[in-house]
Formats: structure tokens, C-alpha cells, sequence
């Protein structure tokens, strides 16, 4: 990002850090590089809502001001970027005991496959900053998959005989696959940079998918609160979940849906979510008291009793990443994904991971405002591939590698601006670099020498775009 003109961005200005390592884009006539942070973040001019953070000349965080704002501040001197992504300024000659902050709070709605955030300001009811993070797990969990197949084949080669060693390590109490731990490590990692960027002063978080013990006995919590008003969505929510939104027998989607049971009642049918399904109205009548096997539909039966595997992976992560979030020191609420989708709906927000972490739990305001928010796509990347010797596809050693992750101060991954003084590629880049361990780093498909870089971004594990 650059200091924030009053001349508008041109548009080759956007930069989609999604994009594939090496790979730039031309940037002509700016008279600062560090405006390409303002063009990624939200176009000048534009109706978005997305607030820019803000640093006290202490480091203190601030309540974060309007991109119009950040741009008088940042042309007038009186600012400077801080940071590209969460796109951060910094105050200059303004501590915090000079400034009045208001109450912030991050609202957190865990996935197994994306996480939501939002910071609310509980004093106005704005939805500030929003995001959406896309974890790694699957990817985590293929890697070691392939670690452990490699190292079988090579001790079934190399030491035949070698004495079985499974039972030489115990797990800790509380352990989890590291598939599973990398969502909470990135959703508290992104906790911590909130928190100095943002006066939190306390969290909320989906603690529980769908309170499946709530609906089985009614009794734990009381009647009031199973046959209120947010029992239905309870159920209704996780069967919508589990039977991909669609009709169980027919499978039509984008019709309206009823709670059916596969068991009829007057067969003596219950009515625990192990005996619904959801089906539309033609064929629920059809079906009438035949079970769901009599009614040719032996299936619908087997799959009642499967559990989701993505509602498993939350399940088993939701304990670990409440017990990281206590020990921040902010005070956490919790609530179930019943809640969130009946404020969503009694605030008519539509369906998006962050609106979902917006309305988590009982603080969410009636008044909400989150209209025009743009948020920031986070996809986590890792740091880099540790693996030496890569294999062919048979498995056998192929290529040794370099260990060292660096080369003259830049890592693959950086986000970095290029200015090349003449040639065939005259003019200013800025993209993602690869480096390789000579003088000479790939960019946007052409070589460059790494006197011309300078670094705007470094490389953190995590990929963005807007």
C-alpha cells in the first residue's frame, strides 16, 4: 500500500495474493508503490465499509478510521503503512494516551473447511473488519499420509526385520492430529494479530455446531429453551447440513423442505435426529406411513446413522480452540450454530461465514450494521515444504534439496515491488517472488536481480485476496 493519493488507482493496480508464486503485475505512473495495499483493500470511491486499523506512534491500537480517512492521514504526513494485510497505519507524533477507544469485539463461527471472523464495535453495532479463513487441514493430513507410506516402504526395504516401535510413544492428554490442530493454531494466530491491531476487549465463539444432546434429551436445560424459539433451528440446521440441502428421496434442491421422519411415528417412529430426513411436500405425502426401505429408499435408513465428517472435525477442535481462546485473558462467550442462524435470520443477513461469526452467541446487537463490508479472503498456505529428498512417482528417492529457506534477505512468497532500470522489462512489478540461491529470482516470468527488489509484504503462511 501506498500513501493514499487523491489521484485514483489505475486499475492494473489490484494485486490477488491467491496467485501463483513468481507471478507480478505492472504497475505505470504512481508516485508510490504502497498504494497498491489501498487498491486490494477497497477502491476509493467505492460503498464498502471495510475500516482500515490503526497504530498509535506507540504501537497502541486505535479504533480504526474510514479508508477516507487513512488517505488524508496517510497524504498529509501525519501517517505511514504499517502493515499490508490486515492493511495497518501507523499514527505519527499520537500515543495512546492521547486517543478514546471504543469496545471491539471478535466474533469467531470455527468450519471445518473456513472459519468466519468479525470485529463488532459494540458501541455502534458495526461490523469493522470481517474475514474469511480457509484452512489446510486436508492437505496436512495427505502429507503425513504420504510421509508414513514412504517411510514403510523404505524400512520394509532396507531393515526387514526391524522391531515393531508403535507402542514407544505415548500421546499427551488432550492430543490432537496435527490435521486438526492447524485449525485452531490458524484461528488463534489470527486472534493474537487482531488483538494487536484492534482494542478487543473480548471474544465470542461457536462452541457447538448443533447441540445434538440438546435435541436427544430436552430435559438437560430445561423445556422452555428445547421448545422455544431456537430448538427448530437446532434441528433443522443440522439436518439441512447433513442431507446436502436437498430432497432425501428425490433430491431436489431450491424447493421447500419438510422434517420427515423415515420411521413414521405411527410405526413407532421417534423423534431423534437419527429418524429425520428432510423431503419435499410431493414426495412426503407419497410416502405417507411406509418406512424409507418400503418406500424403495433402503439407503435413507444407512446414511440417518452417519456422522458428518466436517461437523466431526469441528466437534473434536471446539474444546481445544475455546481453552487457547481463555487463555488470552478476554472474556469468551459462547453459543451454537442454532443461535447464529436465528439471529442471521431475525436480522435478514444472508448465508457467508463471516455474517455467521457476526451474529455468534447472545451480544449480537438487534441493530447489526455489516452492509457494504468486504472481507478479507485468508487462505493458509504453511511456511514451505520441509521434505530434502522429493520421489518419483514409484516412491524411490529422486532430487535432493537445499534446506536453506532464504537468500539475501528474501524468502519464496514475499510480496515484493521490483524496479527495473532498463531492458526489455523497463518499469515497476510488484508480485509474489521465487527465489532461487543465486543472484537471479523469478517474477512474473522473467529474471531479476535481487538489487532492483524491495520487500512491501514478507511471507507469514498465509495467502489474500479481496
Amino acid at each position: 500500500m501506498t500513501p493514499w493519493d487523491a489521484r485514483p488507482v489505475p486499475s492494473p493496480v489490484v494485486v490477488n495474493h491467491d496467485m501463483p508464486v513468481g507471478e507480478s503485475v505492472k504497475v505505470d505512473d504512481i508516485t508510490s508503490l504502497l498504494d497498491i495495499g489501498e487498491a486490494n483493500l477497497t477502491p476509493k470511491g467505492s460503498a464498502v465499509m471495510q475500516r482500515v486499523l490503526v497504530l498509535s506512534s506507540d504501537k497502541k491500537p486505535l479504533d480504526p478510521c474510514t479508508p477516507a480517512r487513512a488517505r488524508i492521514l496517510l497524504s498529509g504526513g501525519k501517517a505511514a503503512v504499517f502493515r499490508h494485510y490486515p492493511f495497518t497505519i501507523i499514527l505519527k507524533g499520537r500515543t495512546e494516551a492521547e486517543s478514546t477507544t471504543s469496545i471491539y469485539r471478535v466474533k469467531i463461527d470455527p468450519g471445518s473447511k473456513t472459519t468466519g471472523m468479525a470485529v463488532v464495535n459494540e458501541t455502534t453495532a458495526e461490523v469493522v473488519w470481517a474475514a474469511e479463513l480457509t484452512h489446510r487441514g486436508q492437505q496436512i493430513r495427505d502429507a503425513l499420509l504420504s510421509r508414513r507410506q514412504l517411510r514403510r516402504g523404505r524400512r520394509n526395504r532396507k531393515t526387514r526385520y526391524r522391531k515393531a516401535r508403535f507402542l514407544n510413544r505415548t500421546k499427551p492428554k488432550g492430543w490432537l492430529a496435527p490435521s486438526l490442530m492447524s485449525r485452531v493454531y490458524n484461528i488463534t494466530t489470527w486472534v493474537s494479530r487482531l488483538s494487536r491491531f484492534i482494542p478487543v476487549t473480548a471474544l465470542s465463539m461457536e462452541l457447538v455446531r448443533f447441540d445434538t444432546q440438546l435435541m436427544q434429551n430436552p430435559e438437560i436445560s430445561g423445556v422452555e429453551y428445547q421448545q422455544g424459539e431456537l430448538q427448530g433451528y437446532e434441528v433443522r440446521e443440522y439436518l439441512l447440513e447433513k442431507w446436502g440441502r436437498k430432497c432425501a428421496y428425490c433430491g431436489k434442491q431450491n424447493v421447500p423442505l419438510e422434517i420427515e421422519h423415515i420411521v413414521p411415528k405411527a410405526r413407532g417412529g421417534s423423534n431423534r435426529v437419527s429418524n429425520l430426513t428432510l423431503a419435499c411436500e410431493p414426495c412426503n405425502t407419497a410416502k405417507g406411513t411406509q418406512t424409507a426401505a418400503e418406500f424403495g429408499h433402503p439407503e435413507i435408513q444407512a446414511k440417518a446413522r452417519q456422522p458428518l465428517k466436517d461437523v466431526a472435525a469441528v466437534n473434536a477442535t471446539r474444546w481445544a480452540l475455546y481453552r487457547r481462546l481463555q487463555a488470552t485473558g478476554f472474556p469468551v462467550e459462547v453459543g451454537t450454530g442454532g443461535r447464529t442462524k436465528y439471529n442471521r435470520t431475525r436480522l435478514g443477513l444472508p448465508k457467508a461465514h463471516w455474517l455467521d461469526a457476526a451474529c455468534v452467541g447472545a451480544s449480537t446487537p438487534d441493530n447489526l450494521k455489516a452492509d457494504g463490508v468486504k472481507p478479507l479472503q485468508i487462505k493458509a498456505t504453511g511456511y514451505g515444504n520441509r521434505q530434502v529428498c522429493q520421489t518419483d512417482k514409484y516412491g524411490f528417492p529422486k532430487v535432493h534439496r537445499m534446506r536453506a529457506g532464504s537468500f539475501l534477505g528474501f524468502k519464496t512468497g514475499d510480496m515484493v515491488k521490483a524496479t527495473i532500470p532498463n531492458g526489455k522489462y523497463v518499469g515497476t512489478h510488484v508480485g509474489r517472488v521465487a527465489i532461487r540461491f543465486r543472484p537471479s529470482f523469478r517474477l512474473n516470468g522473467f529474471d531479476v536481480h535481487p538489487k532492483h527488489l524491495t520487500a512491501l509484504h514478507r511471507k507469514d503462511g498465509y495467502a489474500y485476496a479481496i
